[in-house]
């Protein structure tokens, strides 16, 4: 065997310079709606993330996050996670590694990915998304990359059920909609959010990281919807579908607005439903959000389209790579700036000011600024997040890069 056939057949991460660029642009984007979800739930302490008595302005901060934001943040990311799967493994073959390599290597590295989950979701942030992301990419490894296509078309069904489903409840919902509602939007208390000592919040996430992780497997089926673009190539190849990519920003975002509408003027206070049909109200809300979620990624792809076409891209969507080529690290930093920012046994940013809506929007704009500005520098000088040369450390074990 020669050096380069040997070098071929090496399972090794994705050079920097072979990234397309429409994921990471949304994964780096992605991060900022994530940012706003984290600090608005926790400084409200409820789930979902919204005050239940809003004044003034803060009523259309709630509607915006309701409508673009929260349903749509984690449906993004599990789709971008199910994409990133199928390029690792187009890549492996590209280089001709054997597929057991592939599947070994992919393996190793959701176990990494569900440790790392462990740690974070017990140590710092309970609605930690790497455990569940790190159990789903062992099953979508065994269970569905290089099986025949009709498997890799399930996310398509799921996209046509959801859409029935979104159908049938907002039926029941508009009809009720009245501005003279007195309906809330149904919250739960975030127990780890009010915890007084870092202990008793430690000892909290103990029992609810893991229900929380088992809430969050259903992302599996978002990752399917990836999954089918990647084998696609929509983002790879998006003048090929450019008319894909518009139907799927305009359709995805009709969607979403429709079916988050009610759920945002409840959380604005302006309008809602009857009491009877605040469950199915939020629970149109959240189905939207994948549609949303669709839209998002379709306008990044038309995005990465333009940049394409030019010699130079730009130092705010070369900021927004960088960031998405690093969006691990970014992440784990946000939650470490959640405990040092917002919990009551640090600074309690929240106890010190007298709108939760525009502390979170402020921490939240302020980290994810900060974050640009730290992974291009991390660009600039050619070093990977710290995060990310972890999980490729036990992606390709003695490998590694």
């Amino acid at each position: 065997m020669t050096t380069a056939t040997h070098a071929r057949s090496v399972a090794g991460a994705v050079p920097v310079r072979e990234r397309i660029l429409a994921p990471d642009l949304a994964r780096g984007f992605a991060l900022l709606l994530v940012a706003l979800a984290h600090a608005t739930g926790i400084l409200n302490g409820t789930i979902p993330r919204v005050d239940p008595d809003p004044q003034g302005p803060e009523r259309a901060y709630y509607f915006v996050m309701f409508t673009f934001v929260h349903a749509s943040a984690l449906p993004l990311f599990a789709m971008l996670f199910g994409y990133g799967l199928v390029q690792f493994m187009r890549h492996q073959d590209e280089r001709q590694v054997p597929p057991e390599k592939t599947r070994a290597a992919l393996l190793r590295r959701h176990a990494g990915l569900l440790l790392l989950g462990v740690l974070h979701g017990i140590l710092l942030f309970v609605g930690d998304v790497l455990g569940a992301f790190g159990i789903g990419g062992l099953i979508l490894t065994l269970l569905v990359l290089r099986r025949g296509k009709w498997v890799y078309r399930l996310g398509l069904v799921y996209l046509g059920f959801g859409l029935v489903y979104l159908a049938v409840l907002a039926a029941r919902v508009y009809p009720s909609m009245s501005g003279n509602s007195t309906t809330k939007v149904p919250t739960g208390q975030d127990t780890t959010a009010t915890a007084v000592t870092y202990a008793d919040s430690v000892k909290d996430r103990l029992t609810d990281w893991p229900i929380s992780t088992l809430v969050l497997l259903s992302t599996i089926l978002f990752a399917m919807i990836g999954v089918w673009a990647a084998r696609q190539r929509i983002l790879e190849e998006p003048a090929k579908h450019r008319k894909l990519l518009w139907s799927g920003a305009i359709g995805g975002f009709a969607i979403a607005i429709a079916g988050t509408l009610p759920t945002a003027l409840t959380a604005a206070g302006v309008a809602g439903p009857e009491q009877s049909l605040a469950g199915a109200s939020k629970q149109l809300y959240e189905g939207a959000g994948l549609f949303g979620s669709v839209g998002y990624i379709c306008v990044f792809g038309l995005i990465g389209l333009r940049l394409a076409n030019r010699q130079r891209t730009g130092r705010v969507a070369g900021a927004l790579v960088a960031l998405g080529q690093r969006t691990l690290t970014f992440y784990l930093l946000q939650s470490v700036c959640w405990q040092l920012l917002l919990s009551h046994y640090l600074l309690r940013l929240g106890e010190r000011t007298n709108s939760p809506a525009y502390t979170a929007l402020a921490c939240a704009l302020g980290i994810w600024l900060v974050s640009l500005v730290l992974a291009s520098v991390l660009q600039r000088f050619g070093y990977r997040g710290p995060a990310e040369r972890l999980i490729r450390w036990f992606t390709h074990g003695s490998n590694r890069r």
